[in-house]
């Protein structure tokens, strides 16, 4: 049997393992329940797919994200290493094929969903499988007390009914010491051995700066440390818009979000692995999966939603071990959008069971129907139609895909239906004067027998591979074969895909999952808080205070934090009474920005902001639509 780190170096090209990696693969090897909290970047996915490779048999991996699921699978395959996952949309018999390859094909791993072990049959076909390990991936997804629990997850616990020799192994990046006990009872570990590395990130600065040009902080930032830097931002339209700004001001940017079709987001992160764009500005469907050693900064241009996203999100920067940091960037009025996008945005019982019976009727589903059955989705035109506000609405979705009545896939897709027109002579003809289009037509003609008789449905990956073209070649041929009359040729955008999972049932599906949307509402006012709190805390470490909410005591500050260098400046500082006097001297002639009056004063960026913060509230100034301040008239 080949020993771990031979498996590291063969399959991974590592000759050590980091942190506590070695501890948790020998504990599945001795056959022990094994939890292990490990922060971003501390390389959770190797902790089982090495055991899982040391010996005979395949590792059954529960996951909830179907993107990360299809990135492991992406990965091991790259590496020759048999991997398959059951992702929403698959027919029954083509999950029972997958399910048959696994068995007499060899395959080392088998990722799937927590909602697939509701089903008996899946179950039964489980039971054939020679399995040596389970891994629960995203385990936080188990507690209630988590921020993203799924009740699927509970089920996981009946696995020991069928597989009681089998060892479980628990892995998340950020749980809290209640959140912790919630998994390993409610995955019935035994005598479990627990492995957690610190959430200390010793090369990572916390910065928090509160400012009204947000933009001129960042070129800022940019350009005294010109590395490989992530913005986050929070919806599709700031990536273009901010995107487009930075590439105004000189700086090489790209964007990325769950909108852009594949080959773009491939493309425009591509552009930035391979630092030919130092920035890329992203919202949250942007990081996993990402191995960039070397980002120096991590931006937050709005208040996350919660800690435990933020940790993990400002922890992909510095992961060279090198100094790095993570910036967020507030003004006073971001408390009251974060209360608008976050709060008043989570549904309640009644709006969810309009969303989701007003759902059903849009797809044509029948009381009692439904189940796996998979349908292009259009968010806006779905809302544009019912009169319901859209981010209340998309939360309702998110809730049902959380709790495995739907899965609800955002990646764009473009549905393409063809059907050709003219003869096969005329086609023949067309290819003979296009040599350079007759790898998609012929593929085409091949693989859709009916296509001359009726429209088809095109699969475009599989064209794709089949012909060796990129898709938006295969839609410009599309396009060309259109305006010649060959062919009938129709294209619909769609902003996601939707599988349901269960038939429909109305109230009576929405009165099962009530306490969980009761408890998930509670659960992200109190992350909300946990957020504000951190960003208007001026009187402790920055470090402490992420470390102190994972439930980790440090009395030493970390020394690099925005507040420990603010601490260490301010026995130089001029009196912030001598600023706002300055300030108010300066406005008596003429209004200004803030960046303006940064300019004249010449005064740390803290002070500015403090001075020009207790001048408004007492009065003293007032600040107009344009963002400008002047004197308040008595």
């Amino acid at each position: 049997m080949p020993t771990a780190v031979e498996i590291l170096k063969n399959y991974w090209n590592h000759d050590r393992f980091r942190d506590l990696q070695q501890d948790i693969i020998d504990a599945a090897m001795d056959k022990r329940d094994t939890f292990a909290l490990l922060p971003t970047g501390g390389g959770k996915s190797i902790c089982f797919q090495v055991p899982a490779l040391m010996q005979d048999g395949l590792c059954l991996v529960i996951s909830p994200l179907v993107a990360l699921m299809k990135d492991q699978v992406a990965n091991l395959q790259k590496r020759n290493i048999k991997a398959i996952a059951l992702t929403g949309g698959l027919r029954t018999e083509e999950v029972s094929d997958l399910l048959d390859n696994c068995q007499f094909g060899n395959y080392k791993f088998l990722y799937l969903s927590p909602e697939r072990l509701q089903s008996d049959w899946i179950i039964e076909r489980l039971k054939s499988l020679s399995i040596n390990l389970i891994a629960i991936d995203e385990a936080h997804c188990v507690s209630q007390w988590g921020h993203d629990f799924r009740p699927a997850y509970l089920k996981i616990a009946n696995l020991r009914n069928h597989f009681n020799k089998v060892p479980f192994m628990a892995l998340t990046a950020s749980a809290t010491p209640k959140v912790q006990q919630d998994i390993i009872s409610g995955l019935g570990m035994k005598e479990v051995s627990v492995f957690q590395k610190s959430f200390e990130r010793k090369n990572i600065a916390y910065m928090v700066f509160e400012t009204e040009d947000k933009l001129h902080r960042i070129t800022q930032i940019l350009k005294k440390n010109p590395e490989p830097s992530i913005i986050y931002v929070r919806n599709r339209k700031s990536c273009h818009d901010m995107s487009s700004q930075l590439q105004s001001l000189g700086f090489s940017a790209t964007y990325y979000h769950g909108g852009l079709p594949a080959a773009e987001k491939s493309r425009n992160m591509q552009s930035w692995m391979e630092e030919k764009a130092q920035v890329i500005v992203a919202t949250n469907a942007f990081g996993m999966g990402i191995d960039k050693g070397n980002v120096k900064n991590v931006i937050h241009v709005q208040l996350p939603e919660n800690i435990e996203s933020y940790y993990q999100e400002a922890g992909r920067a510095g992961r060279n071990e090198e100094k790095a940091f993570a910036v967020l960037l507030y003004h006073r009025s971001d408390t009251t959008q974060a209360r608008s996008q976050f709060i008043s945005v989570l549904p309640d019982k009644e709006f969810l069971t309009r969303v989701f019976v007003k759902l059903c009727n849009y797809l044509r589903i029948a009381y009692g129907e439904g189940i796996d059955e998979r349908f292009g989705f259009n968010l806006n035109h779905f809302c544009t139609q019912y009169d319901f506000p859209v981010l209340k609405t998309y939360n309702a979705l998110q809730f049902l895909d959380r709790q495995g009545v739907v899965s609800l896939s955002q990646e764009f897709s473009e549905k393409v239906s063809v059907q050709f027109l003219a003869d096969s002579r005329e086609v023949l003809r067309y290819t003979s004067l296009n040599p350079q289009d007759e790898p998609v037509i012929l593929t085409i003609l091949r693989n859709y027998s009916g296509i001359y008789d009726a429209p088809c449905a095109l699969n475009l990956s599989l064209v794709s591979k089949k012909s060796g073209s990129p898709e938006d070649q295969i839609l410009t041929v599309l396009k060309k074969l259109q305006e010649r009359g060959l062919i009938d040729y129709k294209a619909r955008s769609n902003d996601a895909t939707l599988v349901f999972n269960e038939i429909r049932e109305d109230e009576k599906t929405i009165n099962r999952l009530s306490k969980y949307l009761e408890m998930q509402n509670r659960q992200k006012k109190d992350q909300l808080q946990s957020v504000l709190d951190y960003v208007t805390d001026d009187d402790t470490c920055r470090q402490r205070l992420i470390l102190r909410y994972f439930g980790e005591d440090k009395i030493q500050d970390c020394g690099i934090c925005s507040f420990c260098i603010g601490k260490n400046r301010k026995p130089v500082r001029a009196s912030r009474v001598s600023v706002a006097t300055e300030i108010h001297d300066l406005l008596q002639t003429q209004s200004l920005n803030s960046r303006e009056i940064q300019n004249h004063i010449k005064h740390p960026p803290d002070d500015v902001i403090f001075a020009l913060r207790q001048l408004l509230d007492h009065d003293i100034i007032r600040i107009g639509t344009d963002n400008r301040y002047s004197i308040r008239k008595t």
